[in-house]
């Protein structure tokens, strides 16, 4: 026997019926973004190591511990398989000059790879919608990708305030932030006896992370320690202050978080996330903010940006969790064909009332031939279809089509003219007039 090769831990297949939630979901961005004028951009699942090590910060856990790296052993490049997506963007960015004639609205879509321990919504292979402004410092852009969330939160049928909450910081600038460093460092090592080794690790490298810690004794060091508000300028309070107007004004609650900090190391001033009690740990469902020092970081000409990514993984749990997943989507007609001699105008039927975008299947014969009329109609009532189109003889001699209703109780069949499907078809669409 030929042993039998299983997939990845934690890389999952994605099949049906499940994908067609996916593509649900997938619909609703993109036309989302359509309507917000954000462009579609797609970048190589595989970048350079040190391009996610100059972005992300070489004392983060995802460069540390998580990243799937390598060398190309045709040439010897490190290189990574994507860990998170803006990385990629502001490279790419910066390589084609996209900034040459102005700011951008981009979104993306697709896997991202980090090495942890598998568990519900918190996969090896995931994914995520992101999107980045790039070009443009001011208040009001920040707001908008908080506020184009809020809008994906509706077309989803999610309700802010119940299902999603959101949590809104500033980080200042570098040099507030310096100046807060400081204060933390002095005051999480008078409290030493408290911290964890991780905590003690983070603390001269990275102790913004150590704000950020789920170990309790260091949970609540951290709930004494100063706080990064209370060291902001005029600027960057000004900046905050202009955020939190427009989303106020846009009538959307959120809670200021002083220990909000995200795990990158570009971000600065606005940062938020979109939260959830419905998924227990996992509950971080969006995340993002302001990083105006990594394009020039990573080599090009300083521009400002803002973005966020969105699990698509966590997002559908969340739905569940709530009943707000769709049904899968299932044909609008089925077509039994008791014969072969049927299977050529039950095709050109079939084809004919696709374009009128009538969504059809046809039950597919075996080496034996046909099914039974009988098993025919039993897996045209197990798809979910409206209708079954019979091709039989009679109807066939006749250039007719029975078209059987199998939804709602109803009973009711009509023949049907083969020569006049354009002018029917529309009655077997959802709200037709049958």
């Amino acid at each position: 026997m030929v042993e039998r090769i299983a997939g990845v831990k934690g890389m999952n297949d994605l099949l049906p019926p499940d994908s067609a939630r996916w593509e649900w979901v997938d619909e609703r961005v993109r036309c989302l973004m359509q309507r917000w004028g954000y462009q579609g951009v797609r970048t190589p699942i595989v970048e350079p190591t040190g391009l996610f090590v100059r972005c992300l910060g070489e004392v983060t856990d995802i460069v540390e511990k998580e990243m799937y790296s390598f060398v190309d052993r045709l040439n010897g490049d490190p290189l990574t398989l994507r860990p998170e997506g803006t990385a990629g963007v502001v490279r790419a960015t910066i390589e084609h000059k996209l900034l040459y004639d102005g700011g951008k609205r981009l979104y993306y879509a697709g896997p991202m790879f980090r090495h942890e321990r598998p568990q519900k919504g918190r996969y090896r292979q995931f994914h995520q919608v992101g999107v980045e402004v790039l070009g443009w410092p001011g208040p009001d852009v920040d707001a908008e990708v908080v506020l184009l969330v809020r809008a994906l939160w509706q077309d989803l049928g999610l309700e802010v305030g119940r299902d999603v909450h959101l949590e809104l910081n500033s980080l200042g600038q570098a040099s507030e932030r310096a100046a807060h460093r400081q204060a933390l460092v002095a005051h999480f090592e008078a409290h030493a006896s408290a911290l964890d080794d991780e905590a003690l690790k983070r603390l001269h490298t990275n102790p913004l992370r150590v704000l950020d810690s789920k170990h309790p004794s260091v949970q609540a060091v951290a709930e004494t320690a100063p706080r990064l508000l209370d060291f902001l300028g005029p600027q960057s309070r000004a900046h905050f202050e202009g955020v939190r107007a427009v989303l106020e004004a846009s009538g959307v609650p959120y809670r200021i978080n002083p220990r909000l900090v995200r795990g990158m190391d570009y971000y600065n001033l606005t940062v938020f996330e979109w939260v959830t009690e419905h998924l227990g740990a996992q509950g971080t469902v969006c995340g993002g903010g302001r990083y105006d020092g990594l394009i020039e970081q990573l080599g090009g000409k300083p521009a400002p940006a803002v973005g966020w990514g969105l699990g698509i993984e966590r997002l559908l749990l969340l739905l569940e969790a709530l009943g707000r997943i769709p049904p899968a989507q299932a044909p609008d007609v089925y077509a039994i064909v008791p014969d072969t001699s049927a299977v050529a105008p039950a095709m050109v039927t079939l084809q004919a009332l696709r374009q009128a975008g009538v969504r059809a299947v046809m039950h597919a014969a075996t080496d034996q031939g046909p099914a039974s009329i009988k098993t025919q109609f039993r897996k045209a009532d197990a798809s979910g279809a409206r209708y079954a189109l019979l091709f039989g003889s009679d109807e066939l001699a006749a250039g007719e089509v029975t078209v059987k209703s199998l939804r709602d109780g109803e009973t009711a069949q009509e023949r049907r003219a083969l020569a006049q499907v354009a002018t029917w078809a529309r009655t077997l669409l959802p709200g037709g007039d049958n």
